[in-house]
């Protein structure tokens, strides 16, 4: 087998499988299984007895799964100019796509230890331990859900943008207005505007802890007015989701029906 044959090989195993492909059939499922299988050992390593009673099983779990995202990492990279054959710099193409800094970031955190041996450094890596949690974004590549969760997002990204900036500067405005009514009344509770942003931030996403309120009673009028702009603003990225999931539901349902409605064969309207 030639270089080039080799290469194209691997690529049509890593990529997702069109139902022809046994090899990358097994290869699509075992990649799913593994990433089932590290966010469940995520969560057993979070009970003592059991991190302790087979910390062992752990570690050999994680050295198999790690190994073998690495290898699926670098043979992505390996045939990224398969994957995008008219770019200029495939291998940067891809490393710069959300798909391959989730690949990266799944293994990233076993190999950082290796890194530095020093304790404020290691201290640091246990919380980076967390991005191991990002395998589950993997499962885009097979599970035709998150994909279009990824398409519907991707989409109304200048939306969003826009909605959260919103909602930034609602909240900015609300603690700055607790801020002046609250703080001379309450300096422990409202000390600045940045520690204002707290209860605005409760208050916004209507979750409302109850552990700083107003007491004043001009406090309290803006408080209510703020809670009730709250549910307009946070319904906002909401409503933009919403709607970039209606419109690929029918897109996708009108697709399906043009395939209906045509003959695969001639080509003719099917009555």
């Amino acid at each position: 087998m030639t270089y080039k044959a080799a290469k194209a090989r691997v690529f049509d195993i890593i990529s997702k499988d069109d139902g022809d492909d046994r090899a990358s059939r097994i290869f699509d499922l075992l990649i799913m299984a593994l990433i089932v299988l590290s966010v469940v050992s995520i969560v057993l390593e979070s009970f003592d007895g059991l991190a302790r009673q087979y910390a062992a099983a752990f570690r050999a779990f994680e050295y198999f799964s790690v190994a073998v995202f690495s290898v699926e990492y670098l043979a992505r990279i390996w045939t990224a100019d398969l994957l995008y054959p008219s770019a200029k710099y495939p291998r940067l193409k891809y490393l710069a796509s959300f798909m391959a800094l989730m690949d990266l970031l799944a293994i990233l955190p076993f190999y950082l230890p290796f890194v530095s041996a020093d304790m404020r450094y290691l201290r640091m890596v246990r919380l980076v331990r967390l991005f191991r949690l990002f395998r589950v974004f993997k499962l885009g590549r097979y599970v035709d859900a998150l994909q279009t969760i990824v398409q519907v997002i991707r989409a109304s990204a200048s939306k969003l943008v826009i909605s959260l900036l919103l909602c930034f500067f609602v909240m900015l405005f609300s603690a700055i207005i607790m801020y002046t009514a609250e703080n001379p009344v309450q300096p422990e509770q409202f000390p600045n505007v940045v520690a204002s942003l707290w209860w605005a931030i409760c208050t916004l996403t209507t979750v409302g802890y109850g552990d700083v309120y107003p007491i004043t009673a001009v406090g309290r009028f803006f408080a209510a007015l703020i809670s009730l702009v709250g549910i307009g603003i946070i319904a906002i990225p909401t409503g933009i989701i919403a709607a970039g999931f209606s419109s690929a539901l029918n897109s996708s349902e009108e697709k399906q029906d043009s395939v209906k409605k045509y003959c695969p064969y001639c080509g003719k309207k099917i009555q």
